[in-house]
């Protein structure tokens, strides 16, 4: 897949995905897997909701 993902976005969705991975932890609950969402998309530089709908927060350097 193509790289949609970059810059700010991308350090946002990592640490988001850390902080909700956190929290389940702390609370001791499943819930926390969502985290991973936000932080695969971040770490891949791909989300597929982007893919859909056209979206790219890359520059066009990155997206190459």
């Amino acid at each position: 897949m193509k790289k949609n993902v970059g810059g700010i976005d991308r350090i946002l969705r990592i640490v988001l995905g850390l902080l909700i991975g956190a929290a389940g932890v702390y609370y001791e609950s499943w819930l926390g897997l969502i985290g991973l969402i936000p932080l695969a998309t971040g770490l891949f530089s791909t989300c597929g909701l982007y893919s859909i709908f056209g979206w790219s927060t890359c520059k066009k350097a990155e997206a190459e």
